[in-house]
């Protein structure tokens, strides 16, 4: 018999709740973390700011490229294809 996972309560301040917008995300990894650094670029300025900073566990980075790709593709069946910019080194 498979056991149900139970959700988990998540608990949303206001200040977290306005969100962040980020354009551009910088990542890097050792063999312990995956560290994505959520930027801003903004035309007419020369650099992005960082705006966030998450640090994961490998296994949580490859359980959040799961759950994205499933909300990704749930999105294209609903509004159709998205067409990416080339990713750059």
């Amino acid at each position: 018999m498979d056991k149900q996972q139970q959700p988990i309560p998540v608990e949303l301040d206001e200040k977290a709740a306005e969100g962040i917008y980020s354009n551009f995300v910088l990542t890097a990894h050792t063999a312990s973390e995956f560290v994505l650094d959520f930027a801003r670029m903004v035309p007419g300025v020369s650099k992005a700011k960082v705006f966030a900073r998450i640090i994961m566990t490998p296994q949580s980075a490859k359980s959040l490229n799961v759950v994205l790709s499933n909300a990704i593709a749930q999105f294209e069946a609903s509004f159709g294809t998205i067409q990416a910019t080339p990713a750059t080194a």
